[in-house]
Parts: C-alpha cells; structure tokens; sequence
C-alpha cells in the first residue's frame, strides 16, 4: 500500500527541507525568524539558502496572479510534428506569458499554462504566436475555472517541525483568498518594476527594489504587502525535482460527472502526490499535475490512490519525457535556472 508520505532520495538534509518547507509557507520569512523557528543561527540559514540556489536546487519568484486582473489561465495541450516537438518546446519557453511547459510522453505533443496579462496578449498568444507556428498542427485550450486548494503546498515536510513552530510559521494564504477583487489594483510603472524584480528574485531585498522604484523602503514593503492582499502578487517556488529524488511527473486528464466534480477534486487535493489540481473547460473537466519517485510509485498512485474514488469516469495519464520550464525557471539536465 502507499505511504501516507512519499520517501524521497534526496540530497537534501534535514535543515535543507525545513527551509524548504518554511519558504512554501512564507516565501519571504525573514531569516532571522527563521534561524529562530529552528534553533540554529540567522548566518546558518542565509548559508543553506544561498548554497541551495547556487546549487540550482530551488528558486523563488513573485508572481502576478492574473485572475483578480480580471483574466482567465489555460492549460494548452499543442500537437506537433514529431520532429518539430523539441524546437517548440525551447521556444514557447522562452515566452514570458507561459509556465510549466514540458514535452509529454506522446512525443509530439507539448503542455503548457498560459497566463497572459491582457486580453491583447492572451488572443496574439492563442490565436496567433502558437497557431502560426509551424511544427504545431492542433491546439486544446483548457480554461481554469477553480484551482483547488491543496492541504499543504508539494513537497509537504511540515512533518519535520513541532507544533509550536509550525504555529509560528504562520500558514500559507489559500487560492481562494485570491480569487479576485470588485475592483482590481491598478498597477503602476513602478508596480511593474517591482514585480519584474520580484520575478527574478522573490526574496529581492526592499532596499534594492526601492533603488529601482525611486520608493521608499518602507514604501516598497507597504505596496508588496498591498499586492499580496489583493491577491495579484503570490509566491511561488521551483524545485530541481531530479536531484531531489522524483524521477516522474504526469498529468492526468480526468472526465468526472457534474456531481460529482467539486468532491473529487477536493479529495485529490490532499494526495501527497499532487502539486496541482483544477477544474476545467474543454473534453476533461479535471486536471492533475503529480509528482512521483519513479513510474512504480505513479501505477500506484493510479491503482490504489486515484482508483479508489467514486465518480471518475474516465483518465488518461500523460507523463512528461521532459521538462523545459517550470514557474519561473528553465530546466537544463538535473538543475534549475532564472528564466529571464
């Protein structure tokens, strides 16, 4: 039988993932604090964070959420030529308007998450940029109409505190807390320069950012607080998820009944495998992103986790030969780097 949480083979220690851990709930927690959570000391933490980016093991970036913008996100799978389906994968992820875009087990066929900012940017994307180019020869786009909150943010070591820290590592803001607002935040130049700063680097000190702004300190920590608020600005982390021990990721496509929707994606939602979990427009209602230690461990999952709920009728598993961008980061070999 599956384990309540998965094993991992990772070369990280166990100071290294309550770091990790930390950064999945407050991706901007003050060392100190940290150091303090832990035991151990500021100069200590500061030192594994920095060893654990220039290893290219993690990378944290702000990110626009582009639903309370009044914008929709779409899980695109593109069809290509067998021997275009490398090249388009290099290129579309190079385009700033997408994530997580990797080439799937078909061998000629490419997902992606588009977010465009605008509408002008989400129709030359979609009716344009992809559609022209030439190795592509068909194109589903997926809307996102509720992203489901998971129990606890992928990788889920929160097992390696006590309850007192976890208390005082405070919890992660909900997806549903990000929904949207009556009235979106207008973002300013400077807005954008901060939050393109925050793109390379999530943890970007205020007084670097005010540099750049021509804010105050004070100012810039006021107005990521206010954008963090307003659900436009969140936190994301990328992981290098070989090194970390995870060999296979998939996304499975499932067809559920209208019923029965809303409860089976909150199920998935606590499986220890899921990084991602959607309801969406299109020929599936359901899509899932997973994480797995190898191809024996994602059969399981579909056999005993997944296959152990009612109300899914149909699923196709997709898993991923190679992954070319994450969040913010391109994919080379067993490491991650800035996309930008």
């Amino acid at each position: 039988m599956l384990d309540a949480v998965p094993e991992d083979s990772s070369i990280l220690d166990t100071l290294d993932k309550q770091i990790v851990h930390a950064l999945t709930v407050d991706a901007r927690i003050p060392f100190a604090k940290l150091g303090a959570i832990l035991d151990v000391s500021e100069q200590t933490v500061a030192r594994r964070y920095r060893s654990l980016r220039e290893r290219g093991m993690v990378h944290v970036s702000g990110q626009v959420n582009i639903v309370p913008l009044g914008h929709a996100r779409f899980v695109l799978r593109i069809r290509s030529t067998p021997d275009g389906a490398v090249r388009l994968a290099e290129s579309l992820a190079r385009q700033v308007d997408l994530s997580w875009v990797s080439l799937l087990s078909t061998g000629s066929e490419v997902l992606c998450v588009s977010h465009p900012r605008t509408m002008e940017r989400r129709d030359a994307l979609l009716l344009n940029v992809i559609p022209r180019a030439r190795q592509v020869t068909g194109l589903i786009a997926h809307e996102v109409m509720h992203r489901f909150e998971l129990d606890e943010e992928w990788p889920r070591w929160s097992g390696l505190f006590t309850a007192d820290q976890l208390r005082e590592l405070g919890t992660r803001r909900s997806w549903q807390d990000m929904a949207g607002a009556d009235t979106p935040p207008e973002l300013s130049r400077a807005d954008e320069i901060m939050l393109a700063m925050l793109a390379r680097d999530g943890r970007a000190p205020y007084a670097q950012i005010a540099d750049e702004t021509g804010w105050s300190a004070t100012r810039v920590a006021r107005r990521m607080a206010e954008l963090v608020f307003s659900g436009v600005l969140y936190f994301d982390l990328d992981f290098a998820l070989t090194r970390m021990g995870y060999t296979t990721r998939a996304a499975l496509w499932l067809r559920t009944r209208p019923a029965d929707l809303e409860t089976v994606g909150r199920a998935i939602a606590t499986h220890p495998e899921v990084a991602f979990v959607a309801a969406t427009t299109g020929p599936t209602n359901l899509v899932v992103a997973l994480t797995c230690r190898d191809t024996a461990h994602l059969y399981r999952y579909l056999t005993e986790r997944l296959g152990g709920l009612d109300g899914i009728t149909d699923v196709e598993v997709t898993s991923a030969l190679r992954v070319f961008k994450q969040a913010q980061t391109l994919v080379g070999g067993d490491r991650i780097s800035p996309g930008w």
